[in-house]
């Protein structure tokens, strides 16, 4: 495992970090409580010690869960624990609000889901439009002084809502997607970061799943599967993806005698030095990928390879906008 620092914690920070947006069922459909249970010892095992969840991930059921293992393995002085805040549910439906009551009401409800007494990573989930910058940061600020949360994060913000967050609140750690199909953050949101020594935590390394090599044309996703709204799924464009997907691989098994799978986790850690890529799972085996993506960089010439390949095979890329939930 390789580790990295993130100014505010005491502790090194695994930089894999292990993604439960599964657990929750918002991916695939659900999943086991027990699987998962031995799925964060096997994760503690293999020196990952960073846990992201969210409230939303099943509606409170992801969190309960990454409480239950915390306990199961008796690991709160083992793990750095990030969640996050700013969306409520109802009806069916997802929406933005990043109030402050609504923050501090998700902030007692994830403590007591958890069963912590503060939490590490503390991230506002999507920008609110309707509530100001300067009053989601400044309630944020007041968890951190009351000593409920050690560090303030933001998800899935552009620069100028950094930059207009960072004016009341120094922003300490921002998650984003980041894979070899969405690359975006690259232009301006990575020199942002590293300017305001804010950490990056890069979710969806495989790009939900395309990136794995076990992804094909006749592949069916589960109901509640993300991927069946997921533009990149949807044919013809999935195809044009699938070909990026195999070239990649014969381009890693070539170079490095690795598999795709390994090559994509192996693009971010390597693009973002100082960053955290967080690798979803809920199943033990799901991790056994990790072991053959260590010792190993990618060079100038590498990177210039992939960039090739998927610039030719991909010309209309898309991001992942449409997960964004309303306004």
């Amino acid at each position: 495992m390789e580790f990295t620092r993130i100014p505010g914690l005491d502790v090194p920070v695994s930089r894999i970090g292990l993604g439960t947006w599964a657990i929750g069922g918002a991916f695939r459909g659900g999943s086991d409580e027990l699987d998962f249970i031995r799925t964060m010892g096997r994760a503690l095992e293999s020196g990952i010690n960073l846990i992201d969840t969210a409230p939303v991930y099943g509606y409170g059921a992801s969190e309960e869960v990454l409480g239950k293992a915390i306990r199961r393995y008796r690991a709160r002085d083992r793990v750095v624990v990030a969640t996050k805040a700013g969306l409520e549910w109802g009806g069916g439906k997802i929406r933005r609000n990043a109030s402050p009551g609504r923050l501090r009401r998700e902030l007692e409800d994830s403590l007591k889901r958890l069963k912590i007494d503060v939490i590490d990573i503390y991230q506002l989930h999507w920008p609110d439009p309707k509530v100001s910058m300067e009053d989601v940061a400044e309630a944020m600020l007041r968890f951190r002084e009351e000593g409920k949360v050690r560090l303030i994060g933001v998800s899935n913000f552009s620069v100028s809502e950094l930059a207009c967050f960072n004016r009341t609140v120094p922003v300490q750690v921002l998650q984003s997607p980041y894979n070899i199909f969405e690359r975006e953050i690259e232009n301006d949101t990575v020199p942002w970061c590293r300017e305001n020594r804010a950490a990056i935590l890069g979710y969806s390394a495989l790009c939900r799943g395309l990136l794995s090599g076990m992804v094909g044309p006749g592949t069916v996703f589960s109901k509640g599967d993300a991927r069946k709204v997921d533009p990149k799924f949807q044919p013809p464009r999935l195809n044009r993806y699938l070909e990026a997907v195999k070239m990649l691989d014969s381009f890693a098994r070539e170079r490095f005698g690795k598999r795709v799978i390994h090559l994509s986790l192996r693009f971010v850690l390597d693009m973002l030095p100082d960053g955290i890529s967080l690798w979803g799972a809920w199943k033990p085996a799901h991790l056994a990928p990790l072991n053959d993506c260590f010792g190993w960089k990618l060079g100038p010439g590498a990177l210039d390879e992939i960039g090739r390949i998927v610039a030719e095979m991909v010309p209309d890329p898309i991001g992942a906008d449409f997960l964004a939930p309303p306004e």
